[in-house]
């Protein structure tokens, strides 16, 4: 029995209950009302429930008697072993062992849909992530977004949302004139411009540039013209590696977006004249501006330039207009930790159109990724040169340690990411713990076949160790840290979770002993212990799906 196996039950407690006070018929109790926590404490049972103290002042009553009302209708329930309320109001709910061992089963029945749900259903999510200029390989902060964007859609799509994930392509502006520039001075044997670029990536695209225009870039007529040839094609081969080393990052996209687009197809213009309509927009010293203090921005923002051009801002709000156009609920972006200034007058610019922040906007700022080796850092400029890339990192520690290592820390913190560490089989690697707690479920797996162990005979209620429980209790947190991750957008909390999961069979395993030993009998005991093998294989493998991490079989 879980909670959603539970809760009817509960429901059913409450409502008798509340139909003997005065009043009482007439209140429905939500789904809120009903939500089932796991006690931080196994002692305190396997569910508790704050629901009498919810309800007890609208009937006229203290919550404890209220809470004594339900406890004494759950204890019918054939599947719940004891009710005990405590503190103020709550009701600790153990389990019967046959009920709660059941759960090992209901795992293998849903195999990869276990701990998928629908808290999220109907929401369409645009999630914006990486979206690193094309002006050079990704670079960790880049990889970082990565791991955790493609993780964050796996975890919303598991809670039931549509999630279409968007690469904005920053093609416009001065960055792709450095670029551009940088390749020209590469081309012709001249360092690096001042505020350009370096580094062995430029020399290749702009060898790759010429030796695909010779004849073009021969007979251009001055320096303009050959920038225009490396900046039209360089920015093609440069995003094209982009897009490459992300897919294989396990890291697909669904759109792309070109920032370009947003002048040229009208979505600015658009903007703009919705935000006049709405009387946000207001003409100053030549200027168009959008009054974002009315939202709480510290300053109004300018939009058109004396000069008639937009300014980066105009593209920000061309863009976000467009993702509501196209019928997303949500613009969820991730920024990195440089564009913490952002933040006030996006949500400013969100809210001038009508919108909710923190609802229809949404925006993650990530923070440093730091490389460890020998004990030291590991230094990276990107325009000197020296960047530390994606490809670095995987080529040290490969995709799943890169990618687990990026993602098992919340956002909100800087990382400091030990190379050594991460390439040693040792429980110490938190990767390779996970990984290979799943290869051993795999090979227990293989060694009951032989001995001709399945699940046939299996009776949850010989599940009655302590390890056992232990180990019930966690397989039953997946589907509540899954929506927490996905309504918190910290797909952190899966990886730690896995962690704690691989520790609890770890235990199990040490204690509890599938095969008998020597020539002694199989028994209904192992078949369902097997079982429970199974179900923590499952758990394990959705979880490292969820990171875009293999689960091995071997190890």
């Amino acid at each position: 029995m879980n909670d959603s196996t539970l809760t009817p039950v509960l429901a059913a407690a409450v409502r008798a209950a509340l139909d003997r006070r005065e009043g009482g018929e007439a209140l429905e109790p939500t789904a809120e009302d009903l939500k089932l926590e796991r006690p931080r404490n196994r002692e305190h049972g396997d569910w508790a429930s704050n629901v009498a103290m919810r309800f007890a002042k609208r009937v006229g009553t203290n919550p404890r008697e209220l809470a004594q009302e339900i406890a004494e209708g759950l204890e019918e329930h054939p599947s719940v072993k004891r009710v005990e309320v405590a503190g103020p109001g709550f009701i600790n709910i153990t389990l019967d062992e046959a009920a709660a061992g059941e759960l090992a089963r209901e795992i293998v029945a849903a195999g990869e849909h276990y701990g998928s749900g629908g808290s999220l259903e109907g929401r369409s999510i645009n999630l914006e992530f990486v979206s690193a200029n094309p002006t050079g390989p990704i670079h960790l902060g880049g990889a970082r977004w990565a791991a955790v964007g493609d993780s964050l859609a796996r975890v919303l799509s598991a809670a039931g949302a549509d999630v279409t994930r968007e690469y904005y392509f920053n093609d416009h502006g001065a960055q792709i004139d450095r670029f551009a520039g940088s390749l020209v001075a590469a081309h012709l044997g001249e360092p690096a411009p001042e505020d350009g670029y370096a580094g062995q990536y430029i020399v290749d695209i702009a060898n790759e540039v010429a030796a695909a225009h010779a004849e073009e870039l021969a007979v251009a007529p001055d320096r303009a013209a050959r920038q225009e040839v490396f900046r039209t094609h360089g920015v093609e081969l440069m995003f094209g590696a982009i897009r490459e080393k992300l897919e294989e990052f396990r890291v697909h996209f669904d759109v792309f977006f070109h920032e370009d687009s947003v002048h040229t197809d009208g979505s600015v213009d658009l903007a703009i004249q919705r935000l006049r309509d709405l009387g946000r927009i207001y003409e100053a010293e030549g200027a168009v501006w959008l009054r974002t203090t009315d939202f709480g921005d510290d300053k109004d923002r300018v939009i058109i330039r004396s000069n008639g051009e937009p300014t980066y801002f105009a593209g920000d709000i061309g863009y976000y207009l467009n993702k509501r156009e196209r019928g997303f609920d949500e613009c969820l972006y991730m920024l990195g930790a440089d564009h913490h200034g952002y933040i006030g007058r996006m949500m400013a610019m969100a809210e001038s159109f009508g919108d909710v922040p923190n609802v229809n906007m949404q925006i993650l700022i990530g923070q440093m990724v730091n490389l460890v080796k020998d004990g030291q850092p590991v230094r990276m400029s990107k325009r000197a040169g020296t960047i530390v890339t994606l490809d670095d990192l995987v080529d040290a520690v490969g995709v799943d340690a890169a990618r687990y290592s990026l993602v098992r820390s919340s956002t909100n913190t800087s990382i400091d990411i030990d190379l050594d560490l991460l390439v040693s089989r040792s429980n110490d690697n938190p990767v390779y713990y996970v990984q290979y707690a799943h290869a051993r479920t795999r090979a227990v797996a293989r060694n009951a076949a032989q001995a001709g162990i399945d699940g046939g005979a299996f009776d949850p209620a010989t599940l009655a160790h302590a390890a056992e429980n232990e180990l019930l209790g966690q397989l039953r947190e997946f589907p509540r840290i899954l929506e927490v991750a996905a309504t918190e957008r910290e797909p952190h909390r899966v990886a730690r979770y896995l962690e704690d999961l691989a520790a609890a069979y770890n235990r199990w395993y040490d204690n509890c002993r599938v095969i008998p030993q020597g020539d002694a009998p199989v028994e209904a005991v192992h078949s369902s212990r097997f079982v429970l093998n199974e179900a923590a294989s499952q758990v394990l493998r959705n979880g490292l799906g969820l990171l875009g991490v293999d689960a091995p079989e071997r190890m």
